[in-house]
């Protein structure tokens, strides 16, 4: 479905200000998100749209949910939650960046489509697993050395937490499949969102405990090694 694109910048102008308005984006990152949502279009058309509205969605009822216990128990996001523009652009640059590039090359647009799937998959993975595991894991382990480890920590995780983080990947795995056709593409994308949320609990149990790496950069980078990892599978 083709939308002109004034419908799409009003949409996204719409989404920006209410952002702003129920606290979820402060005012750069509700204009650095509706860029970054235009790029998004340009290469994914609505179903790119729809990939990362389900990803704000899901993230930020995901961040509130509960959220009085969370900070009773110090897991809690700064500031309740509230996306700035290095948020934005740590979980969903890749997005952008590969839908600029599906529209430049509209040749390759269905594997950079994939590799975008990709990244939003593992940005959902993370978020669900990282915000609902505080809540419903029961046991908590270092990535690392599997042993037991305070929840809350970088690079801890817990067996709830990671299949609802596979539920978060098959959310975008179903737009995909609605939006681009079903096949092994949707296999891939689950497949990488998994990786690129593994990646991430493994950065954060190793440098950014460290404080060789911010939480952003993190971020940032599990969103583009999920969509290395698609653009490897798909192309062999």
């Amino acid at each position: 479905m083709h939308l002109p694109y004034w419908i799409v910048l009003c949409v996204l102008l719409v989404g920006m200000f209410l952002s702003v308005k129920a606290g979820k984006l402060n005012v750069t990152g509700a204009l650095t998100g509706g860029l970054v949502g235009f790029a998004i279009f340009l290469g994914a058309g609505l179903p790119g749209l729809v990939m990362l509205g389900t990803f704000f969605i899901v993230g930020s009822a995901a961040t509130s949910w509960k959220l009085t216990d969370k900070i009773a128990a110090g897991v809690a996001e700064s500031n309740k939650g509230q996306r700035t523009a290095s948020q934005v652009i740590a979980n969903a640059g890749v997005a952008g960046l590969v839908g600029l590039l599906a529209w430049l090359f509209p040749a390759q647009a269905g594997l950079f489509q994939v590799m975008l799937a990709a990244s939003f998959a593992s940005a959902t993975a993370d978020t669900c697993a990282s915000e609902l595991g505080n809540v419903y894991g029961r046991h908590y382990y270092n990535v690392l050395t599997w042993r037991t480890d305070t929840k809350g920590l970088d690079g801890v995780v817990s067996l709830e937490g990671t299949l609802l983080g596979f539920l978060g990947s098959c959310l975008i795995g179903l737009i995909y499949g609605i939006g681009f056709g079903w096949g092994l593409p949707v296999i891939w994308i689950l497949m990488a969102g998994t990786v690129g949320n593994l990646v991430d609990s493994v950065l954060g149990a190793s440098l950014e405990r460290r404080g060789y790496l911010k939480n952003d950069t993190v971020n940032f980078l599990n969103t583009l090694v999920a969509a290395l990892v698609a653009l490897v599978v798909q192309t062999w």
